[in-house]
């Protein structure tokens, strides 16, 4: 089994966002980076499951920089085989699956794994260009994924209940929440991350499709109003004359 999950980094969840340059630019200065927790908690640990059960390798591939490093040792750490950063911006959703698509070409992966989104961009595209440029299926938002041979079983959540279905290898799949749970890199897996290869790559010319023109950060909520239990009439007042309908 040869799997190839793709990370990217993210600023911590904790992180106070700000912008820079008349809001063009997100100010990264002192904000923790980690890994996408979709990639890592879903994608990456579903994947070394599988390789325990089935046997096989576990690669990471990360489009960024040499300051991408930290979070692909941490990938490394918690049970990877090995890791390729292709040095490059991530700037554009096409741009970097184009990166990767070209990286899997020819290398003959059984699965390409991918979270369902990143936690900053919430695009959740990078994983179905990426099948498209392959030319292989694509399955979104996957809770659940089993293997047998050449085949792939896998459950998805839908409005009113799940869907089952299966698909031949190989394919590119995109990881939900109940996909696997996370794991936390023990002392030896640090200490071997450190001696794991990381192969970096140069960047492919390829199109750079959108572009971020401003950020605005959302409206500070509004204060609330407690209306005491037995006073029903005021709450009826209060939603007919001020309540509005966002």
């Amino acid at each position: 089994m040869k799997i190839l999950v793709a990370i990217s980094m993210v600023p911590d969840t904790t992180t106070k966002i700000a912008f820079t340059d008349q809001n063009t630019h997100f100010n990264k200065d002192k904000v923790q980076f980690i890994i996408n927790p979709y990639d890592e908690w879903y994608a990456l640990v579903r994947a070394l499951e599988l390789k325990e059960k089935l046997g096989g390798t576990v690669t990471t591939i990360t489009v960024g920089g040499a300051d991408h490093e930290a979070i692909i040792r941490k990938a490394l750490a918690i049970g990877a085989d090995d890791a390729v950063r292709i040095d490059a911006e991530p700037s554009d959703g096409f741009f970097v699956a184009s990166q990767i698509a070209a990286y899997a070409q020819g290398k003959s992966f059984d699965l390409i794994l991918f979270g369902k989104e990143t936690i900053d961009f919430n695009s959740s595209e990078v994983g179905a260009m990426t099948a498209g440029l392959l030319d292989l299926p694509f399955v979104s938002l996957a809770n659940a994924l089993d293997l047998e041979g050449s085949t792939a079983k896998m459950e998805r959540e839908i409005a009113g209940g799940k869907e089952s279905f299966t698909c031949t290898l190989p394919l590119v799949l995109s990881c939900n929440k109940g996909m696997a749970e996370a794991r936390i890199p023990n002392m030896r897996g640090i200490m071997a991350a450190r001696t794991k290869p990381l192969q970096v790559i140069p960047a492919i010319a390829a199109e750079v499709l959108t572009s971020i023109s401003q950020f605005e950060l959302p409206k500070e909520k509004a204060g609330v109003k407690l209306i005491p239990a037995d006073n029903a009439a005021e709450l009826i007042r209060l939603l007919h004359e001020e309540a509005k309908v966002i």
